[in-house]
């Protein structure tokens, strides 16, 4: 039985590395080499294991809307109350200005924007990451709802629509270049929404 060459690489950091990639320049922009580069791997090593491109961007959407939801849904459940929740979510990208990192936006929102409406599974992806992060807002929102911080006939899924939408728009806003007392003024904006 041929069972053949170990991999010499880390599957899982190459595509963390590849994320980072399309994160910063975007699907279309990123090239073969700007890839091969950041995973340090060879062209057949990067067929082998990813098979092409698009592929290697589905399984990075994939690891970022996991990731992202998996961070989102452990704060919800460390948070104090639903609604400290959702306000630490959005203060959270108010220091992004400040940070050590140039801000990047959100890679689903970024996809979306370049060319979403061009490719059906894009759509398809930014859909399913979009209804994850969706639902995490959403159950905050109840529970907020049921600690009584939010009134309860306010509808929770409009919401939580609500709340994703703010959030692509505010990261937008921090990726464009706005500062942070600039972000936090348009947070308490947001966040009135809840009363």
């Amino acid at each position: 039985m041929n069972i053949g060459r170990p991999l010499e690489f880390d599957p899982d950091q190459a595509l963390h590395d590849a994320m980072h990639v399309f994160w910063c320049k975007g699907y279309e922009a990123t090239s073969l080499q700007d890839l091969l580069k950041a995973m340090d791997l060879s062209k057949s090593s990067f067929y082998q294991t990813f098979g092409s491109k698009q592929q290697l961007f589905e399984r990075c959407i994939g690891r970022y809307r996991e990731s992202m939801a998996t961070a989102m849904r452990e704060r919800l459940d460390r948070a104090a109350s639903g609604r400290q929740f959702i306000a630490e979510m959005f203060y959270a990208v108010a220091d992004e200005p400040n940070g050590p990192v140039k801000p990047r936006g959100c890679l689903v929102m970024n996809t979306a924007n370049e060319f979403a409406q061009r490719d059906p599974l894009v759509a398809e992806w930014v859909a399913q990451c979009v209804d994850r992060f969706k639902n995490i807002f959403q159950a905050a929102v109840q529970r907020a709802q049921q600690e009584g911080d939010i009134a309860a006939d306010k509808d929770a899924a409009v919401l939580a629509h609500y709340l994703v939408s703010s959030m692509s728009g505010l990261k937008t806003m921090v990726k464009a270049g706005a500062g942070a007392n600039t972000v936090k003024d348009i947070v308490r904006v947001i966040l009135c929404a809840l009363d």
